[in-house]
């Protein structure tokens, strides 16, 4: 073993990133959270999975820009579908 070693170039964490995603911190009402997590659990997924799917399909109601308004009732319509 060296006396010394040199990390002068060491990189933290995953070598690799995965691509086509970013980590971002989002607040989401603690209820909403809690039905997505629930129902990710009652399905077998994953709940950030979930969350993403739901704006994916919000995404494709149209070209229109996703709105505060538009994410909080795509969010509702798929809470009330898995209750």
């Amino acid at each position: 073993m060296k006396a010394e070693y040199d990390f002068s170039k060491a990189k933290r964490g995953a070598v690799i990133e995965p691509a086509g995603k970013t980590r971002i911190t989002i607040y989401i009402d603690d209820e909403v959270l809690a039905a997505f997590r629930a129902r990710a659990e009652a399905e077998g997924r994953g709940y950030q999975t979930l969350i993403n799917e739901a704006l994916k399909i919000s995404m494709q109601a149209g070209d229109a820009p996703l709105t505060l308004d538009t994410l909080r009732k795509v969010l509702r319509e798929e809470l009330h579908a898995a209750a």
